[in-house]
């Protein structure tokens, strides 16, 4: 494997960390445990993308300058 698939392991390992100290409860229906974990693990997985997007951007334009 490459070192970007590792960044994104990270990444999406980090935003799960960051993600778990948020209350959810709020936010969903009394009943509906599945599809608010199903959500979490989405906006966890879409968090870990973007900021492992954003981290091997920033690596690739530093080799340039």
């Amino acid at each position: 494997m490459n070192y970007k698939t590792y960044i994104y392991i990270i990444s999406v390992l980090l935003s799960t960390f960051a993600i778990s100290g948020i209350n959810f409860n709020n936010f969903f229906k009394k009943n509906k445990v599945v599809e608010a974990k199903i959500l979490v693990i989405l906006f966890c997985i879409a968090l870990g993308f973007l900021v492992g997007t954003f981290v091997i951007t920033f690596m690739e334009c530093s080799k340039i300058i």
